[in-house]
């Protein structure tokens, strides 16, 4: 047997009418204006002096399907990379997070530490800690060998981005309340386990949608690492472009980085249209 709720009043029902009128009025009005600003771009773009050379050095079909095998070789090596450098940030990002948040005038000299990191790599261009890396590591001679550079690149986006996400880390940290590190203390944990057991996963729940941005930042950086030489997409793009003596390559690459990126993109914005509706109706996370 099942309950059913009081029917809706005519009121209730014509304001559900309206508000879907309106909807469906918004919806049909932002489609139109999309259309017609596509239209008018594409008019203004193929009708200036220029498009033919444009799109003879930019846009070249033949061009694009030729190089793009080589590319897609290149983009293997930057998603290779990506991941790494990515487990290689949680985990460092977490260990100086977890530092700057000790207490007790002991922990000091590693706060000290710590903060010194973070005001480094965060105030250093990429590219410079590519070029120290990247040059100058091989230069202590630390191994016979050569160093594989897309692993040098992945120290580099490791160093650089750990400092940025530490720092988003320290923010979900502290603005968990006191009370919930007190309670656990209180329980008998130490203060390793509290963190890890209760203010952790409230932290994250908080610093999620900049976690995500920050790993959408790197997923583009991460074609830096064709300076140090490694044929990763942005640089085999550069070999095509020499070869054919168009910049299609780039076009290709730029969209390769792009489908990369457009998942996490919308899963962000999902994500926090989803925290923003909990948080307005009151609903505990």
């Amino acid at each position: 047997m099942t309950m059913e709720g009081p029917a809706p009043s005519s009121l209730e029902l014509e304001r559900r009418a309206f508000r879907r009128r309106q909807n469906t009025r918004s919806v049909l009005i932002a489609a139109l204006s999309t259309v017609v600003f596509a239209v008018l771009a594409w008019f203004l773009i193929v009708n200036a002096p220029g498009w033919e050379r444009v799109q003879a050095s930019f846009f070249d079909p033949e061009v694009a399907l030729a190089a793009l095998p080589r590319v897609w070789d290149g983009f293997l090596l930057n998603i290779r990379v990506l991941l790494f450098a990515a487990i290689g940030v949680l985990v460092l990002s977490l260990a100086i997070a977890g530092i700057r948040t000790l207490r007790g005038p002991v922990f000091f000299p590693l706060r000290a530490l710590a903060a010194g990191y973070t005001d480094l790599f965060r105030g250093m261009p990429l590219i410079i800690v590519l070029y120290l890396v990247g040059f100058g590591v091989p230069g202590l001679r630390f191994t016979e060998g050569r160093i594989p550079l897309e692993l040098l690149g992945t120290i580099a986006l490791v160093l650089t981005y750990s400092a940025y996400v530490s720092e988003v880390w320290r923010a979900g940290i502290e603005a968990v309340h006191p009370s919930q590190r007190l309670a656990a203390r209180s329980l008998g944990l130490r203060h390793g386990q509290a963190l890890r057991l209760v203010v952790l996963p409230q932290a994250l729940r908080k610093v999620t949608p900049a976690l995500m941005n920050d790993f959408v930042a790197m997923q583009k950086d991460v074609g830096l690492i064709s300076v140090l030489g490694a044929v990763d997409a942005v640089r085999a793009a550069q070999i095509e472009q020499s070869h054919y003596a168009s910049f299609t390559p780039f076009v290709v690459a730029g969209l390769l980085f792009v489908l990369l990126a457009l998942p996490m993109i919308r899963f962000i914005d999902w994500y926090t249209a989803r925290l923003r509706r909990r948080e307005q109706i009151g609903e505990v996370l």
